[in-house]
């Protein structure tokens, strides 16, 4: 329906859930399929970040968790005994959107701490061996 309403970017969010879904189901390539549409679509729109969500999805490597690759990147530092300033600083965002990222990560990962969120790090060999940025 709604690629007869023409409104490509409900198109392209129905793409991702379905693609989602079919990876749930064990339909890899019908899901990389879906995904791979998806993101061809928020490209043509000029949504580079739900894009750049929607390939996140189609690594070849799935992360644990759930985790995007920044959300993997910001508890990697966290593991490495990084602050949210340091995080902040290192990867040029705001200690709100570090704040945010730990949030969204805390309840992927299902701990309530950051000594909870390293240790999954650790046992998910999500730990950096030279923290970027590190100049200590």
């Amino acid at each position: 329906h709604w690629q007869q309403l023409e409104v490509p970017y409900e198109v392209a969010t129905v793409r991702l859930l379905l693609g989602q879904a079919c990876r749930n189901c064990g339909d890899e390539d019908g899901a990389g399929r879906s995904l791979e549409r998806a993101a061809a679509i928020f490209d043509k729109l000029g949504a580079a970040l739900d894009a750049r969500q929607t390939r996140d999805l189609t690594s070849s490597s799935p992360r644990p968790g759930g985790l995007t690759a920044r959300e993997a990147e910001v508890l990697s530092l966290v593991a490495s005994g990084r602050t949210n300033r340091d995080i902040a600083g290192d990867l040029y965002l705001s200690e709100r959107t570090v704040a945010r990222h730990l949030s969204n990560i805390f309840t992927k990962i299902g701990v309530t701490s950051r000594t909870g969120a390293a240790a999954f790090a650790y046992e998910n060999d999500l730990v950096a061996s030279e923290p970027a940025g590190d100049d200590r």
